[in-house]
């Protein structure tokens, strides 16, 4: 499931799939039923209580799609504003190992756009690596040039440097923080039930309109599956402020 939930597309097809065929097996299952008055207001009521469940919690998986995306896009301006200051920071160091850690804060810089930028796993794997390692080499010589020296300004360097280091992790975590795969299990396994239930109370309708619903939320489940992922969706966050600190970099 979880790899479904990387290409939205897939959803949105596989979602109109099931739930069409769930409309019409609804309709199947209503031939040659006959429903009194009452029986048909207890119907009623029934489906207009599940619709209004169903959009509950659709409302509520929306917003945490939408607000794991916002803290995405968040993050992404915390891990410029680290590497940028940084940066200014490190002419505080002696030459030799400011320049130093200003060419590999540059390398980091572009590893860190390669990462809001690749979608395939394998490139993915690599950047994860060389990350890692221009990490552990920073780390290095910042903190060097903190035991050596002992004083607010070298505490001022490694705070900073450190602040870069966090802001990574921060940024993977908020990666990894995706709807939980119960949400999406409830919320397809209520779609159905609506659909049933539209299907079974429909005698008579012309089948076109038994598309409308499916549509509508197979549309919707495609846009959630979007804004949740990080990479497969078509929404996703661009690396603005890291590539505007290249530019900036670059100008001076």
């Amino acid at each position: 499931m979880a790899d479904l939930l990387e290409k939205p597309v897939i959803v949105l097809v596989a979602s109109l799939g099931v739930l069409w065929m769930s409309a019409w097996l609804g309709r199947w299952f209503s031939r040659g039923q006959k429903r009194d008055e009452g029986e048909a207001d207890d119907f009623t009521f029934v489906l207009g209580g599940t619709l209004t469940l169903l959009g509950l919690i659709i409302g509520f998986t929306f917003s945490m799609a939408v607000g794991r995306y916002d803290q995405r896009k968040s993050y992404e301006e915390q891990e410029a504003n680290a590497i940028g200051t940084e940066y200014v920071r490190a002419d505080l160091m002696p030459g030799v190992d400011g320049a130093r850690v200003r060419s590999l804060l540059r390398s980091y810089l572009d590893q860190r756009i390669l990462y809001y930028t690749t979608r395939d796993a394998g490139p993915l794997h690599q950047i994860d690596s060389r990350t890692a390692r221009l990490q552990a080499e920073m780390w290095s010589v910042a903190a060097a040039y903190g035991s050596a020296q002992q004083t607010q300004v070298a505490a001022l360097v490694v705070s900073g440097m450190n602040d870069v280091l966090n802001s990574q992790g921060y940024t993977q975590a908020a990666w990894w923080n995706r709807i939980p795969r119960g949400a999406w299990a409830l919320m397809v396994a209520i779609a159905v039930f609506c659909n049933l239930l539209v299907g079974y109370g429909a005698h008579g309708r012309r089948a076109i309109l038994f598309l409308i619903l499916p549509i509508a939320l197979s549309v919707t489940l495609f846009l959630i599956a979007d804004i949740d992922s990080p990479r497969g969706g078509i929404i996703r966050v661009e690396p603005q402020n890291l590539q505007a600190l290249v530019e900036s970099l670059r100008a001076q």
